[in-house]
């Protein structure tokens, strides 16, 4: 099979397309026909060696996969060859077929888009998560959504209007904020004086949910604009700048800083991350959220994929179509 492979850790163009042997099943496993594979920020950052996880190189990037099964090991009960899934494969997915552990495949909802179901897995996935377990955002209360037109961010907005939340959606440029406004965002704001203009919009009472993908300077001023008992999402460092914060801060206005990580929630709560993924497929098959793809590459494109993301030009998904 064809597959993108990470020899060392090192610049995104040092990626190798070539081939590797097939996968095969172990009892547990199935073997899926790659159609649909997910392209994040975090990759790009695994690539480098600047991601918290360091698989031993060789590997093969990729972690979240929609396709066919093609084989099933001998304990393989809840699938059968032929079926159309999704899974997380934590590493493998950028290749023709990837081996995935069965506890973490899910069917696919009848009529559904490939490419959109690959945005509900780790994007739309680590939105919910960030929402539901980790602020329990509540209807009626306000979500601010930095980053708001990539793949998290949307889903953020989208997320939170299902949610029943009003949604302040912050991005870099007017074509990225009208796409926040068509996906349920209710105000719209740029980066330029955010602290203030968060005040304002909340009539100076602070913001109740802060989910930010940035850091940086965009988590300093949003530190400043929370309400009493608010909750602040750290969820990524798409500026690539890693914040301190004053801790005198949180005591005193009352509110939380906290972290997100969906990959570990997945893993340590797998009854809740199935949960999660339920409601997240249910969502999708009635039309309450609908992911937006902004663009597909080729296998043998995946540099140029992590590139138009550190570029900062994604909106919405980013796909690899073997």
């Amino acid at each position: 099979m064809k597959a993108i492979v990470c020899n060392e850790y090192g610049p995104i163009e040092n990626l190798e397309f070539t081939n590797m042997p097939d996968p095969e099943p172990g009892s547990d496993d199935v073997v899926i026909s790659v159609t649909s594979a997910g392209v994040n920020f975090p990759d790009a950052l695994l690539v480098k060696g600047l991601y918290q996880a360091k698989p031993p190189t060789p590997f093969v990037p990729g972690g979240e996969v929609v396709g066919v099964i093609r084989e099933i090991g001998d304990q393989v009960t809840r699938f059968s060859v032929g079926d159309k899934v999704a899974a997380l494969c934590q590493y493998g997915g950028w290749a023709e077929r990837v081996k995935c552990d069965q506890n973490l495949v899910m069917a696919m909802p009848e009529n559904a888009n490939e490419d959109e179901v690959t945005a509900l897995l780790c994007g739309y996935g680590t939105a919910h998560h960030a929402l539901k377990q980790r602020a329990d955002l509540k209807a009626g209360e306000t979500l601010v959504v930095t980053g708001a037109s990539g793949l998290t961010g949307l889903a953020a907005v989208q997320i939170g209007k299902a949610m029943g939340a009003k949604v302040i959606a912050v991005a870099s440029s007017e074509d990225k904020l009208a796409l926040a406004k068509k996906n349920g965002a209710d105000i719209l704001l740029g980066y330029d004086n955010l602290k203030d203009e968060l005040k304002k919009v909340s009539d100076g009472k602070g913001v109740d949910v802060i989910f930010d993908v940035v850091g940086g300077d965009v988590f300093d001023a949003c530190s400043r604009a929370m309400a009493w008992e608010g909750r602040l999402l750290v969820i990524g460092f798409a500026s690539g700048s890693i914040p301190k914060f004053p801790i005198n801060l949180a005591l005193v206005k009352g509110y939380s800083v906290v972290g997100v990580f969906w990959g570990s929630f997945a893993r340590k709560q797998p009854k809740d991350y199935a949960a999660n993924m339920m409601e997240l497929m249910q969502w999708y098959s009635t039309g309450k959220i609908k992911p937006h793809v902004g663009q597909k590459f080729t296998l043998e494109n995946a540099s140029a994929a992590l590139q138009h993301i550190l570029d900062r030009k994604a909106v919405g998904k980013i796909v690899l179509n073997p």
